[in-house]
């Protein structure tokens, strides 16, 4: 068992075109709340990103930003969360962002959500952090992604063991028992079927 005090949550700056990414942002930030589990993200106000923060806000729970200047701006950095972070550059948010975190997690989003959420998973595999790293597959978003990850795995450029240790579920509860080690949920990466949150 793992004790999740804070995860952080790479998602999208944009909301998506499936309204449940929307919901599961927002089941999201309220299951975190729920466990009084903190939420560490990118700091903006807007897209899933925002969506999350409020859910958690909304539910009392307590959500911390880390924003660059240059994207203060930007993502327009969210006025009402328990801590904001602004820092100078993208190495160093993700560096504090990993550092505040016990546990990662990947919601539907583009270039940057994907490029942070694999370079946790990478510092994992390197061992530069033990820390857990799952994604939501919300109405089947990552499935083709999930399918990459096991071809590259096939073709020998990921252990088996490694794609193991990826923690997928349909839903914010099976996700975060995964992390926390709890789940009797399947672990590895192989498509979930895509469910909504319930």
């Amino acid at each position: 068992m793992t004790s999740l005090r804070a995860v952080c949550v790479f998602c999208g700056s944009s909301s998506g075109a499936n309204p449940r990414f929307t919901l599961a942002a927002e089941e999201l930030g309220r299951v975190l709340a729920a466990r009084g589990i903190g939420l560490v993200y990118g700091g903006a106000s807007v897209g899933l990103m925002g969506v999350v923060a409020d859910a958690v806000i909304a539910g009392g729970g307590t959500a911390t930003g880390v924003i660059t200047e240059a994207l203060a701006g930007h993502e327009i950095a969210h006025g009402a969360l328990s801590d904001l972070h602004v820092v100078s550059t993208m190495h160093q948010r993700k560096a504090l962002m990993s550092e505040l975190s016990d546990a990662f997690v990947m919601l539907p989003g583009g270039f940057g959500t994907l490029e942070e959420f694999m370079e946790s998973v990478t510092w994992t595999q390197l061992g530069i952090h033990d820390k857990r790293c799952g994604l939501m597959n919300v109405d089947g978003f990552f499935d083709a992604f999930l399918q990459f990850l096991s071809h590259a795995g096939e073709q020998g450029f990921i252990k088996a063991r490694q794609l193991d240790e990826l923690v997928v579920a349909r839903d914010p509860a099976g996700l975060l028992d995964g992390l926390a080690g709890s789940s009797g949920e399947p672990r590895g990466v192989a498509p979930a079927d895509g469910g909504a949150p319930s």
